[in-house]
């Protein structure tokens, strides 16, 4: 079996898959030799043409010489900008691009002196070079594939493998382009020293100048510069391949020459193998041995528009409209421009564009060249792209998928190996532009590449700042520990103890921040709202009893609402004058007689009585509703009610006769309060007992006697209303029975109250005027319960109340209580 070097040898030659044959149409151009133009006004030198990081290093009023280096940049695949001709930079500025998108990019533009100065080169022989200094001589002139691609050459001569096969491509297969053609014809010499230049970098064993049978001239005319070449002919041939488009494209062409598909993804260099266009080795041996860079190219200005047709040297820069203008350009109405072949090109719309290192032809096609524009139609499915595709992919899903704007599953359909010839546009029957959809979904792949790439350099630079800023932090730490040592030990022994008691003092200055502050404490507040919520409990059972239905008659239920309206009279009676007797015990001296028992009344422990009078008696009357008082059960007497504590009184059982008991209590207080303030109002200031070990117990002889007969109508009272229980024959109680238990424990409660609360603030001496002008005023009413009873006839014997002693402040305190006990008693039985 033949190796491949031998089958190269023999001029085997590979089918390629797919391709089409449109008309060549190429006898329109290469009729004439390569001719050149006059130079235009001016020249647009687009920034960057190739590659990235170009800066320039011109400024605008600058003058520069043709052959001018305009950039400069470091960039793996950057490649320098020169100028065109020389002459003067009169703007940096965006100008319209050359390309499908028609988008503005920075460009230089020069105005023309006319001129053409060059500037200074240096000529040199290749032989005599490194290979170094050859591939810097050619990055330097900014060489770039001349074929379309523009890809930066000095890439492509420096693999990272070794190279055993070049082929210089010389097949030009796309219709109406003659560029290559012509400059065969005309500079093959030029070329074979270009490929020997190429030869000494890379070494191949093989060299293989690819043209298409229908170029019969060219072919021949680098035959004959093979034999005149210092080349050795076993290693350099020329293979003339047969004409189909696209067999110019580079895996295509490897494929027709050796066989070998280049696998998705990768490079012909990773297969041993390097495709050059001819006109790259001509750029080639221009920069290294004439060290010209690359600032012209040949353009084939072709078309029936063009009266002038053929092939032209046209300095990079130069408009459009230049050149053409000076080739016979005749536009018609609707006129299409294209830059490259019909196969590959694009249209354009702004002739004022410049051209690139990689246009290599200029279209003008007539009407009838050129079909119009027809909408596009849906797809039939009939399958004709993927058979004219030469890259064995799959046009229709990539179709679908472009439109959808799915371009990750376009990607996986191996979007990026399209060479983008043209051949499914070509053989659409619905006249679907394919190749536009292909265009813009790469075109936004590699936008998205480039987020990415962004996105992961901002990483980089984000993870390195919050590595920097914590090194920083470190070392200014390290910095500080460092100058506390060394001013430690420059500290003398003073100063250390005066440091640590600075820090002691911090110390305890932060614990002692930490105590909570204390609280004081507000005791009477907190007894008066106790003594409120007393009251309005007090309110509502009295409320809830009112609202029971009446068990007695008509009459009755009369006669007992003029009663509870006298009681409720003489209720506020009470309190009036109980209020009036407080505010004049405020006054009394300190030589009123008080027990050497009884202690002062302090008005703390007196609500603390209160209330716990109030709890007890609760808790009496929730015991009394579960076991009722039985007959047998004896009675406290009135005694006993006015002697015994506020716990005991509290626990002692209830039942009507006791209720009429806790009414009784109530009247004796109020008539002991009443005599005690007759007998004052008659007795001057001054001869009243001053002693204060005089008793309570010592009364006048009037006082007795009353209190006597009050309570022996109060205890009577009480006895007839017990035996008519007994004997089964009790009356039921009345609602205003219970209102003026209530009243009278609540007249009791208020003089207590008050008058502790004048005792506690009691001044030393009261003159007699005072007593004598309080005297004079009308008693006051408290709490009335009838909005009616505002007019009070004072029909009680105008009794003005006097001070009453401890004992008789102690005596209301425990009426009250009990009072306040039974009543709610009462309440809960009738709720029962």
């Amino acid at each position: 079996m033949l190796t491949l070097l031998e089958q190269l040898d023999k001029g085997t030659l590979w089918h390629s898959p797919g391709g089409i044959h449109p008309p060549e149409l190429k006898s329109i151009s290469n009729k004439q030799k390569i001719g050149r133009l006059p130079l235009a006004n001016e020249y647009i030198i687009p920034i960057p043409q190739v590659g990235e990081l170009a800066t320039l290093t011109v400024n605008v009023g600058d003058h520069v010489l043709k052959g001018q280096c305009l950039t400069k940049g470091s960039g793996f695949t950057y490649l320098p900008v020169h100028a065109p001709t020389s002459g003067t930079v009169i703007a940096i500025e965006p100008r319209t691009s050359n390309h499908a998108s028609g988008l503005s990019v920075l460009s230089c533009v020069i105005e023309t002196d006319g001129q053409d100065t060059w500037c200074e080169t240096t000529a040199s022989v290749a032989s005599e070079l490194s290979n170094p200094v050859i591939l810097d001589k050619i990055k330097q002139a900014g060489i770039a594939g001349m074929g379309g691609a523009a890809f930066p050459s000095h890439i492509k001569l420096n693999p990272a493998s070794e190279i055993d096969l070049v082929i210089i491509n010389g097949v030009e297969c796309e219709p109406y382009i003659t560029a290559d053609d012509r400059l065969m014809q005309e500079h093959a010499k030029q070329i074979l020293a270009g490929i020997a230049i190429i030869n000494q970098l890379l070494t191949p064993k093989r060299i293989i100048i690819a043209i298409e049978d229908n170029k019969p001239m060219a072919i021949n005319a680098m035959q004959a510069a093979i034999a005149q070449s210092t080349l050795d002919g076993d290693i350099i041939r020329v293979t003339v391949i047969p004409t189909k488009y696209p067999s110019g494209g580079e895996k295509q062409l490897i494929q027709i020459i050796t066989g070998k598909e280049v696998p998705s993804g990768t490079i012909p260099a990773q297969l041993g193998v390097v495709v050059h266009n001819v006109g790259t080795a001509f750029a080639i041996n221009q920069a290294v041995t004439e060290g010209k860079p690359l600032i012209e190219r040949v353009v084939t200005l072709t078309g029936e528009q063009v009266n002038q047709p053929g092939n032209y040297w046209l300095a990079i820069g130069t408009p459009i409209e230049h050149a053409l203008s000076h080739v016979g350009f005749d536009a018609h109405a609707q006129q299409t421009l294209i830059v490259g072949g019909p196969m590959m090109g694009y249209a354009i719309n702004n002739l004022h564009v410049p051209i690139l290192k990689g246009s290599n032809c200029i279209l003008a096609p007539s009407q009838q060249e050129i079909a119009p524009s027809v909408p596009e139609q849906a797809c039939i499915r009939c399958g004709e792209c993927a058979v004219a595709c030469p890259a064995l992919l799959l046009p229709q899903q990539l179709f679908w998928h472009a439109k959808a704007q799915e371009f990750d599953k376009a990607a996986s359909f191996n979007l990026q190996d399209c060479i983008e010839c043209g051949c499914c546009s070509y053989v659409c029957p619905s006249d679907i532009p394919l190749v536009e959809y292909y265009r813009v979904a790469k075109s936004a792949l590699k936008n998205a590449e480039e987020e990415k790439r962004q996105a992961e350099a901002a990483k980089v630079r984000f993870e390195a700042r919050l590595k920097r800023l914590e090194d920083e932090k470190i070392a200014r730490e390290e910095k500080a520990k460092q100058a506390a040592a060394k001013r430690k030990q420059s500290m003398k022994s003073g100063d250390k103890d005066a440091v640590a008691a600075a820090l002691a003092r911090v110390a305890a200055k932060k614990e002692a921040s930490k105590v909570p502050a204390p609280t004081t404490d507000k005791p009477a507040k907190s007894d008066a709202v106790a003594a409120a919520v007393a009251r309005a409990k007090a309110k509502k059972a009295a409320q809830q009893a009112m609202q029971q239905p009446e068990t007695t008659s008509q009459s009755n239920d009369s006669d007992t609402n003029n009663v509870s309206q006298q009681d409720k009279i003489a209720a506020a009676v009470a309190r009036a004058k109980a209020k009036k007797a407080a505010q004049k015990s405020a006054q009394v001296s300190d030589s009123v007689a008080t027990n050497d028992t009884d202690a002062p009344v302090d008005d703390k422990k007196a609500k603390i009585a209160a209330a716990v009078a109030r709890a007890k008696a609760k808790k009496a009357a929730k015991q009394t509703g579960e076991k009722p008082l039985s007959s047998e059960q004896s009675l406290p007497t009135v005694d006993q009610v006015e002697t015994a504590s506020p716990q005991s009184a509290a626990e002692i059982p209830q039942s009507a006769a006791e209720i009429k008991k806790a009414k009784i209590a109530a009247a004796v207080a109020k008539a002991k309060a009443k005599k005690a303030a007759s007998e004052s109002a008659a007795t001057p200031t001054s001869e009243r007992p001053s002693s204060d070990n005089q008793s309570a117990d010592n009364q006048s002889p009037a006082q007795v006697d009353f209190e006597a007969e009050v309570t022996s109508n109060s205890i009577n009272t009480a006895n007839n209303t017990t035996n008519h229980k007994e004997s089964g024959s009790e009356q039921p109680i009345s609602a205003a029975d219970i209102k003026k238990a209530k009243i009278a424990a609540a007249v009791a409660k208020a003089k207590a109250k008050k008058t502790a609360s004048l005792a506690s603030t009691n001044p030393q001496t009261t003159s007699p005027n005072t007593d004598t002008q309080d005297s004079k005023q009308p008693p006051q009413v408290l709490d009335v319960a009838q909005p009616n009873t505002d007019v009070i006839s004072d029909n009680k014997d105008n009794i003005v109340e006097q001070p009453q002693s401890a004992a008789d402040i102690k005596k209301a305190k425990i009426a009250a209580a009990v009072a306040k006990a039974k009543a709610k008693k009462l309440a809960k039985q009738q709720e029962d």
